[in-house]
């Protein structure tokens, strides 16, 4: 909590104090591939990277067996999954990039780095802009180690350092602590911006795991909620509706 808190602070200072911020209510005379600042909502509705997934390795398969999800064709009743959802626990990426048209993502940027805010669970992350190197023995985090650099028109964002508790997908699909992430985003024009992910994990996975397109489109007046998931709540409702729904008791 201390260390929420204190990274609270940091990122309200720096967006607060940086004259150089970009603001998704800065007015823009012509579209710039290189702001990607502004409220942007995923027009997909795929759930998980693409739908052709790499061939898993046996710990890849008996974390897959583990994991029971409440989505696609493994799907059980929530109450009876294990989804970390539905604890309210961290959700990580790439899994956050993967809620459509339910939430939207604001990118704020500023010299040194660059914050994408998740309206879901309302949480964000850290890409460093600031020339820094990957860390070689990260300690895993909910969100991973992020840094990030332009090539051309395009974002290129390296991760590591992901805490093998979260799920890439919705599907129960798992990663290990050794996954790396990379996501390239490219605005093409003012209204969209177009992201393509490569999740790189040989002890989970046969080869890597590359994306199609995934296109966001901007919105302009939108501002986020705060869909925050609460524990309390979360339980509460389990009691009340999922578990009987699955006739599960207490």
């Amino acid at each position: 909590m201390g260390n929420r808190f204190v990274n609270s602070i940091a990122v309200a200072v720096v967006l607060v104090s940086t004259p150089l911020l970009h603001s998704q209510n800065a007015p823009q005379s012509a579209h710039d591939p290189h702001n990607l600042s502004g409220v942007w909502r995923a027009t997909f509705r795929n759930l998980t990277i693409s739908s052709e997934t790499p061939a898993l390795t046996p710990l890849g398969q008996k974390m897959f067996t583990a994991n029971k999800p409440s989505y696609g064709p493994r799907a059980v009743p929530p109450a009876l999954g294990n989804d970390p959802q539905g604890n309210c626990d961290p959700l990580g990426v790439p899994r956050l990039l993967f809620y459509g048209g339910t939430s939207a993502i604001e990118f704020l940027q500023a010299p040194d780095r660059i914050v994408e805010f998740f309206e879901w669970m309302h949480v964000w992350r850290t890409i460093w802009m600031d020339g820094r190197q990957l860390p070689r023995d990260p300690d895993p985090t909910w969100l991973g180690y992020s840094i990030g650099k332009w090539d051309g028109d395009t974002l290129v964002v390296d991760s590591v350092g992901f805490d093998e508790k979260t799920w890439v997908d919705h599907f129960g699909n798992p990663h290990s602590e050794e996954m790396r992430l990379q996501e390239r985003y490219r605005r093409p024009d003012r209204d969209n911006l177009q992201l393509t992910l490569t999740l790189t994990d040989p002890k989970i996975y046969s080869k890597a795991w590359v994306s199609d397109t995934k296109t966001f489109r901007l919105e302009p007046k939108t501002e986020l909620q705060d869909l925050t998931c609460v524990p309390s709540q979360e339980q509460a409702f389990n009691r009340r509706i999922r578990d009987l729904a699955a006739g599960k008791t207490q």
